[in-house]
């Protein structure tokens, strides 16, 4: 594998704020070397030497294979479906590393989340359930109840060393370690881009750079200690979420990049909900009611494309350090000799909207809100597309079972190991999607939906008038919404029934 560029900036004064901890002599201050941009080489040997961030994880004393495999879970806040793999949407962005590992992975054309937001599926991520079971329904707010077992906590029980290094993002009032993990880098809530302040196993650590390359330092550092155990990494970045800000050394890419206008950028949301129509035109917020009162339009007027949209752009160029730390960990991976036992999970926690519907956020049923991007590799696996469908709640029980252990039986997800070994995925007829309004965005309802493979149903149980059906086969950018339609009676009616099935079997609250 060839060496993957990566870059840790290392720049400004340590922190004098009291309580914290500073990291004291810099590790990346070599003799004859400038503080500033220091190549991944010279990083390596700053991590040989002084451990990962201030500190040390625990290890064993000599390294040594294991008989299970080990696990790097890579996960990306907010990036949309379409960005890697054959026939990507923006084929002028450079993610060479994020396409080598779609290359040579299994890549999953037909991965979805149960909930688009934030907090709900980073719990269904780590629990295998929806978010109506683990009881994570909104952002930043709720944390995972202690009684619900995660796959890290199973791993790590069963003799596996875990780490997580990034963005936790449930309770945002603490960066405390969670249960599960032998060594954990955090911060609070949202966290920034540049100067975080860390939570590195319960001790307050100022650091000055850019966060992408700052936790793949962390991450790489706990990579390279020896170890006689198998083991579990999580590295969840912040980027690219909005607003992005890119790296300094990525701020001027892009310069001749033309951004092509969705085919659904057009939407009228006609014989839409109305709400829909407040929300593309003024936003979530309670100000909406006031800048668009009601009576909503039938048919939203059109407005011009902007191919040169500098949020959209910065939002492109801040992957650019995502696909570096990608690069950095599998050659990381690949130098200790671990490739070959190690699987290699890259995906999102939700999708997002680039101007589809004209909108830029996520929550919404919207197939750009629902797909991730979602790449398994590593550990001997042919490289190979599937067309099956994957879910969130999926990757939990997939770990537990390509590392031998027996799957909960709570678990709501399925193990995705047939599809990565050559069989078929799991059978799915359809999935449940759910949304629980939140309070600062009062305009989005609760939403309840089902998605088939060519159909999709959505309600709004505080709006039951509100229904959308869509023909995913002829209408894939979900443009004409078909309930209501008497030639749909049938097909709405089996949907309902659908979802009443997945709303009882998952037992989700009525």
């Amino acid at each position: 594998m060839p060496a993957f560029a990566s870059y840790i900036a290392a720049r400004g004064p340590p922190s004098s704020r009291r309580g914290v901890k500073k990291c004291e002599p810099d590790p990346y201050r070599l003799p004859g070397v400038r503080r500033g941009w220091l190549p991944v080489a010279v990083v390596v040997v700053g991590l040989i030497v002084g451990g990962p961030g201030c500190g040390r994880s625990p290890a064993g004393s000599t390294p040594a294979a294991a008989a299970r495999p080990n696990f790097v879970v890579i996960i990306a806040d907010d990036m949309a479906y379409g960005l890697l793999g054959p026939g990507r949407r923006f084929p002028f962005l450079p993610l060479p590393n994020l396409q080598g590992l779609a290359a040579r992975g299994v890549l999953f054309d037909n991965a979805f989340v149960t909930t688009s937001l934030c907090s709900p599926s980073r719990a269904s991520l780590l629990t295998g359930l929806y978010a109506h079971t683990h009881g994570v329904l909104v952002n930043e707010s709720v944390e995972l109840s202690p009684t619900v077992a995660t796959y890290p906590q199973i791993l790590q029980r069963a003799g596996y060393e875990t780490a997580f290094v990034g963005k936790w993002h449930m309770d945002a009032r603490t960066d405390a370690p969670r249960p599960g993990f032998d060594y954990w880098v955090s911060f609070r809530g949202q966290g920034v881009y540049e100067d975080p302040l860390l939570n590195e196993n319960g001790h307050a650590v100022q650091r000055y750079g850019y966060t992408t390359d700052l936790l793949t330092e962390y991450a790489l550092g706990w990579l390279r200690q020896p170890r006689t155990r198998p083991f579990l990494l999580i590295l969840s970045h912040k980027a690219p979420h909005n607003p992005a800000v890119p790296a300094a050394r990525h701020a001027a890419a892009l310069a001749d990049a033309s951004l092509p206008e969705p085919s659904n950028f057009t939407d009228s949301y006609f014989g839409k909900p109305s709400w829909e129509r407040r929300y593309a035109r003024c936003g979530g917020t309670p100000s909406a009611y006031v800048e668009c009162p009601d009576p909503q339009p039938e048919r939203l007027p059109p407005w011009p494309w902007s191919s040169r949209d500098v949020p959209h752009l910065d939002y492109l160029r801040t992957l650019m350090a995502l696909d570096d730390s990608v690069g950095s960990v599998l050659a990381t991976v690949d130098g200790l000799g671990a490739l070959g036992s190690t699987y290699v999970v890259f995906l999102s926690d939700n999708g997002l909207f680039l101007g589809e519907h004209r909108l830029g956020d996520k929550r919404l049923a919207y197939e750009e809100s629902l797909r991730i991007p979602l790449v398994i590799a590593g550990a001997g696996l042919t490289p190979r597309r599937v067309s099956d469908v994957a879910l969130n709640l999926d990757l939990a029980p997939t770990a537990l079972d390509l590392a031998g252990l027996p799957v909960p039986a709570a678990m709501q997800g399925r193990s995705l190991a047939g599809a990565l070994r050559g069989g078929a995925g799991p059978a799915r007829a359809s999935f449940l999607y759910e949304y629980q309004a939140e309070s600062f965005l009062p305009v989005v309802p609760d939403i309840l939906a089902v998605r088939t493979p060519s159909r999709k149903y959505v309600t709004y149980p505080r709006g039951p008038s509100d229904v959308e059906l869509y023909d995913l086969v002829n209408d894939p950018s979900e443009m004409r919404n078909l309930a209501g339609r008497p030639e749909w009676a049938a097909a709405q009616a089996e949907l309902r029934q659908e979802l009443d099935r997945l709303l009882a079997d998952t037992a989700a609250p009525r």
